[in-house]
């Protein structure tokens, strides 16, 4: 009987808590219809965050978007990430008791946006730093620090990450496999990956 109260416990706690739902709205109040954002994912500066749409944000992420954030078409934010666009840290050691009542111009505060292109993923316990402009195709390995520049179709890897590979050298793969699929892959990549020599 306490088995059977558990799994219904947890069944509740999911569908009231946890459930992804479809449907959003962006930044210009535009209807993000195939969006999901889990209840559990904290978002400050909601104001500075545009969004578009087919993007998934899983569960216990933060998303700082006080500096601005954007989020591209189909891009995928997976578990424990934390996207920051300001940090204060060095700030507060220079200031120490002075920071609450500091006026003007803050020393040694990092403030700047962050840009996640279309269809990249974010890997779980990852952070991404203010500044970075990651770019579109991109895979984030778990546990990676981004901070700067992400070229376009990068697998990055590492704290601080670095590019360990491509992902269309396994797109061209799969499109081998299935060439119904190539408009489908166009149609946000802009092309189609080449087949590279030995990699079969």
């Amino acid at each position: 009987m306490r088995a059977l109260l558990n799994r219904w416990r947890r069944w509740l706690w999911r569908q009231l808590f946890y459930r992804m739902v479809f449907g959003e709205q962006g930044h210009a109040g535009q209807v993000l219809p195939h969006t999901r954002i889990a209840p559990s994912t904290c978002i400050e500066g909601e104001a500075g965050l545009e969004l578009a749409d087919h993007v998934f944000i899983g569960q216990f992420n933060f998303l700082d978007a006080t500096a601005g954030l954007r989020i591209g078409e189909g891009v995928q934010i997976t578990n424990f990430v934390s996207i920051v666009t300001h940090s204060s840290h060095r700030s507060l050691r220079l200031l120490g008791r002075a920071y609450a009542s500091h006026q003007g111009e803050v020393p040694g505060y990092v403030r700047a946006p962050i840009a996640i292109g279309a269809y990249s993923f974010i890997g779980p316990h990852s952070v991404v730093e203010a500044g970075s402009r990651i770019g579109k195709g991109v895979v984030v390995c778990s546990h990676s620090r981004v901070r700067g520049e992400v070229p376009d179709f990068a697998i990055v890897a590492g704290t601080p990450a670095a590019v360990i590979g491509d992902v269309r050298t396994g797109d061209a793969r799969l499109l081998a496999q299935h060439p119904e699929l190539a408009a489908h892959y166009a149609a946000w990549a802009g092309e189609l990956p080449l087949k590279k020599a030995g990699h079969g």
